[in-house]
């Protein structure tokens, strides 16, 4: 059963009928027959636990660069499920919801999932679905929550006001979820808003178009003053979409009204523990703890222990001597194909073992780290926390989550950017990141060659870097078009994670993570293979020299570690620290090295995350910071040191 990933650009036709393919969203090799049951809920309401539980597969939504929403799909029997992002309403304020309507104007079944601690948010969604006339089965997820909470629900009489199934669940727990696939053949419409129904009814009338459509939800949604949907039918807003809104949200009122009965709550320690999380004092010292485990389990066990054992020990111990053995009688020695097969950047020796050896333990690591933190509700509360900070260098506090990682691995830290909400802000902490922040490897050899140099060094060396943090950001802010996004975030409740759910996201998301960044690090290999054959390698050191001898005032030796800095940075420190240098020329080559290009494997990530040229522009950037903060900073050690 293999996961389909469907991508949705920029502006969507909306032409399609129920049980029909939409241009721009396609479902192949479905069988003759088979329905789509589409999954639909707000954020935070465990859909994805649902796809998983229904397909065998993990589901994850990502933001990617521009207007691009991936949408994954899989098979249930002879048909297929598809998960949308997250929203609160069917409609096309922002990409997730266009991709998301579109998606749903396309399903045979709807499973609206809600939350049952928040079903006075949750059901305005729901009710919506119902006005469109769609087949739905209602999920009542995390009941278990609720009722902690003192929210008892009558779900027979929650069932009988909206006439479609509603059945009870607790996802992680995998409670209630085989009933729910079991009513997928009895989902049905609900019971419609009768004044919402006539205004549907005359759509066409009402917004001036030649005619209303046939499709009961097309209708709603002209009605509803969707622009893309007005355009399509030729009309024009009829401005009654307040009216259905305020209705709708009396209906909410009623519903929960008439089916909830509350209780005192249960308060417990993860109560107590979250409202601690959110204070300044406290949470800032629970924050520390959880950045502190976060380095621990990425930037020491895995970048170090792990890798030093996978990389080092197995891969180049063995594997390369053994591959470089096997294929010698084929391959002539100091000739091209042996460069770019088994040399030292080789298609079967750098780039298996950077996948193999290096990335795949930091894959595993920040997955597993990400995955407890998420399913234990803490990013939210993290994010919250040290929002005003963030919004300064315009970024919200959702960037605190790749600012952090990127001290364990610069290249998974540029992953995580496709958490924060807008294209602008994603920009703004990869240079950033790119820039400022070394990796765990990179920063053990920094500390090393720092330790014997004094405190005064020490403090220039993180100074500077600090500064260029801070600016470099700052600037950033004022001159990118746009407006970063403000933070609006769920705060799920507190939990201990599920082992199994924390693995098996963590081995689906670094299956999908490797086979999309695999070929990026065959070309990487092949590109600086080619540079070694022909001897721009070398051509490229003697180019630098002038700077490190005449600006950075560093041994000419020094320019090879910048080019082996472009390889991985911890090879560029290595080569720097092997240098005879005094306290001031190691403040002046700590610096530039931190601040110099990003290693292949991150300029790889960052290709594929905000394209090339996002990529260059910030690998030209780095260059240019690197040596001109090196070399000021560097005239300022030696007048101190």
């Amino acid at each position: 059963m293999a996961l389909r990933r469907h991508h949705l650009h920029g502006r969507y036709e909306v032409t399609a009928r129920r049980g029909e393919i939409r241009t721009g969203y396609e479902l192949t090799g479905l069988p003759p027959g088979a329905r789509k049951i589409v999954l639909a809920g707000n954020p935070n309401t465990g859909k994805s636990v649902f796809f998983n539980a229904f397909t065998g597969l993990y589901v994850d939504v990502s933001n990617f660069p521009g207007t691009t929403v991936e949408v994954s799909s899989g098979r249930l029997g002879r048909d297929v499920v598809v998960d949308t992002p997250g929203i609160y309403g069917v409609s096309s304020f922002n990409d997730e919801e266009r991709v998301a309507r579109d998606v749903i104007l396309t399903a045979d079944v709807v499973v609206n999932v809600v939350n049952a601690s928040n079903l006075e948010r949750d059901l305005f969604l729901t009710l919506q679905l119902v006005d469109m006339g769609l087949p739905i089965v209602v999920a009542v997820n995390m009941v278990d929550e609720a009722e902690r909470l003192g929210i008892h629900i009558d779900f027979a009489r929650l069932r009988e006001l909206l006439g479609v199934p509603v059945i009870p669940t607790v996802a992680t727990r995998r409670q209630g979820l085989d009933i729910v696939r079991g009513s997928l053949d009895g989902a049905r419409p609900g019971r419609r808003d009768p004044l919402v129904d006539d205004l549907a009814a005359r759509a066409g009338e009402l917004t001036g178009a030649a005619s209303t459509p046939a499709d009961r939800a097309e209708a709603l949604l002209m009605i509803e003053d969707d622009p893309q949907v007005l355009e399509e039918f030729g009309g024009r807003p009829a401005g009654r979409r307040e009216e259905v809104y305020r209705r709708r949200r009396e209906r909410v009122d009623g519903l929960v009204a008439a089916v909830i009965r509350r209780a005192k709550p249960r308060l417990s320690a993860a109560d107590a523990l979250s409202r601690l999380t959110l204070h300044p004092v406290w949470g800032g010292l629970l924050l520390a703890v959880v950045l502190f485990g976060l380095y621990e389990l990425i930037g020491v066990l895995a970048a170090q222990k792990v890798v030093g054992f996978t990389e080092d020990t197995l891969l180049r111990g063995y594997y390369e001597p053994w591959v470089r053995r096997l294929l010698a009688p084929y391959l002539a020695a100091g000739g091209a194909a042996e460069a770019f097969i088994t040399g030292e950047f080789g298609l079967l020796t750098m780039t298996i073992t950077y996948v193999v050896g290096l990335l795949f333990p930091l894959v595993v690591a920040f997955y597993v780290g990400m995955s407890i933190l998420e399913d234990s509700g803490y990013l939210p509360r993290l994010a919250t926390l040290v929002d005003r900070e963030m919004t300064r260098i315009g970024l919200n506090g959702r960037a605190v989550i790749p600012v952090i990682l990127g001290f364990g691995c610069v290249t998974m830290a540029i992953i995580t950017t496709r958490l924060l909400g807008t294209s602008r802000e994603r920009t703004i902490a990869v240079a950033l990141l790119a820039l400022t922040i070394p990796c765990s490897a990179q920063l053990g050899v920094i500390a090393g060659m720092m330790g014997g140099s004094g405190g005064l060094a020490f403090g220039l060396y993180v100074g500077a870097i600090a500064a260029v943090f801070v600016a470099s950001g700052t600037i950033l802010n004022r001159t990118l078009p746009g407006v970063s996004s403000d933070l609006f975030i769920d705060l799920p409740p507190l939990r201990l994670p599920r082992a199994g759910n924390v693995l098996q996201k963590t081995w689906a998301k670094t299956v999908m993570f490797l086979r999309d960044a695999g070929p990026l690090f065959v070309y990487g290999s092949l590109v600086i293979s080619l540079l070694r054959v022909t001897g721009w390698l070398e051509d490229i050191q003697g180019f630098l020299a002038p700077l490190t001898v005449g600006w950075l005032h560093l041994p000419r030796e020094a320019a090879t570690a910048f080019i082996m800095g472009i390889v991985r940075r911890d090879f560029g420190a290595a080569g720097l620290a092997a240098l005879a240098l005094d306290a001031a020329q190691r403040v002046t080559a700590t610096v530039t090295i931190t601040l110099f290009v990003p290693c292949v494997a991150a300029v790889m990530v960052i290709f594929k995350e905000r394209g090339p040229l996002q990529a260059l522009v910030i690998w030209l950037s780095s260059f240019a910071v690197a040596f001109a903060v090196g070399g000021l900073v560097g005239r300022l050690a030696e007048l101190l040191l």
